[in-house]
C-alpha cells in the first residue's frame, strides 16, 4: 500500500540533488508532490517523475521571498485542498573564511537557508494546524549542529537556526497533529559534489573516493537514501516522533578522524 496515497507534498530546492531524491520517494508512495525551485530545471525533473507513472507539479518559487511562497502556497492548496506535508530542503553554501565573508553574502544564505524555512512554514502550517495533520522536515545539515568546517560560518550558523526553529515549533504545535523535525545530512552524492571539485583541483571521481575513504560505511549516501528517511517522518508511522534531528552519515560524525587525510 503507498504510504502516502492522497497526501499533498511541497518539497523545496527539487530540481535536482537532494531535495529531487526526496520528491521522487514521496511520488512513488503516493503523494502530489509540488517540486518547488528557482531553477527552471524542476520542470524537466517534474516531467521525469509523471513518466514514471506518478504526480508532480512544478513551480518557480524564490524561497527567500515570502510573497511568492504564500501565492504559491495559496495556488497549491486551491488547486489540490490541502497540504500535508512540507520538506524545506532548499539551501545555498558560501565558501570563506569568516574574516572575508562580507555581509551581503552572510545575509543571501541566511535568507534562503533560514528565512526560507521561516517563509514557507509560515505558508503552510494554519492550514495544517485547521486540518489538525501535518508533517514539517527540515534539512538542515551535520555541519553547524553537530560539526564545524572552515569555511562555512555562514552555512554552519544558518543549519544550527533551523534546528532551533525545529525544537521549538514542535513544541509550539505539539498536540495538533502537526510534528516537525530535521534531517542532518552528511556527505550525499548530488550534483553540487562537481563544483566542490574544481575548486580543491580533482576530479568529481578523485573526490569521491577521497570522501568515501574517510566514511565508516565507505561510501556516500544518495538522494534517495535521504528520500528514504524523509518518507518516513512524512508518513502516519512517524506519528509520536516530534522535535528530533535525525543524522544520516554513514557514522562518520561518530569517529575522531580528519576526512582528507595523506595516502
Amino acid at each position: 500500500m503507498s504510504r502516502l496515497k492522497d497526501r499533498v507534498a511541497i518539497v523545496t530546492g527539487a530540481a535536482r540533488g537532494i531535495g529531487e531524491g526526496i520528491a521522487r520517494v514521496m511520488a512513488r508512495e503516493g503523494a502530489v508532490v509540488a517540486l518547488w525551485d528557482i531553477l527552471e530545471s524542476g520542470e524537466g525533473t517534474a516531467e521525469s517523475v509523471h513518466r514514471s507513472g506518478h504526480v508532480a507539479v512544478f513551480t518557480r518559487v524564490d524561497v527567500s521571498d515570502p510573497a511568492r511562497v504564500t501565492e504559491a502556497a495559496r495556488g497549491l492548496r486551491d488547486r489540490f485542498g490541502r497540504i500535508d506535508i512540507l520538506v524545506n530542503n532548499a539551501g545555498i553554501a558560501s565558501f570563506a573564511p569568516f574574516v572575508d565573508m562580507t555581509e551581503e553574502e552572510r545575509d543571501r544564505v541566511f535568507r534562503v537557508n533560514f528565512n526560507g524555512v521561516w517563509n514557507c512554514t509560515k505558508a503552510v502550517l494554519p492550514g495544517m494546524l485547521e486540518q489538525q495533520y501535518g508533517r514539517i522536515i527540515n534539512v538542515s545539515s551535520v555541519t553547524g549542529p553537530r560539526v564545524g568546517d572552515p569555511g562555512l560560518s555562514a552555512y554552519s550558523a544558518t543549519k544550527g537556526a533551523v534546528c532551533g526553529l525545529t525544537r521549538t515549533l514542535a513544541l509550539e504545535v505539539a498536540g495538533s497533529g502537526v510534528t516537525v523535525n530535521a534531517i542532518l545530512p552528511g556527505y550525499i552524492a548530488t550534483p553540487l559534489t562537481e563544483p566542490m571539485a574544481e575548486e580543491l583541483g580533482m576530479s568529481v571521481e578523485e573526490l569521491e573516493r577521497r570522501i568515501s575513504d574517510g566514511i565508516p560505511a565507505k561510501r556516500m549516501g544518495t538522494a534517495e537514501e535521504v528520500g528514504e528517511l524523509a518518507l518516513f517522518l512524512a508518513s502516519d508511522e512517524s506519528g509520536y516522533i516530534t522535535g528530533q534531528e535525525f543524522v544520516i552519515d554513514g557514522g562518520n560524525i561518530i569517529q575522531e578522524k580528519t576526512l582528507f587525510y595523506s595516502d
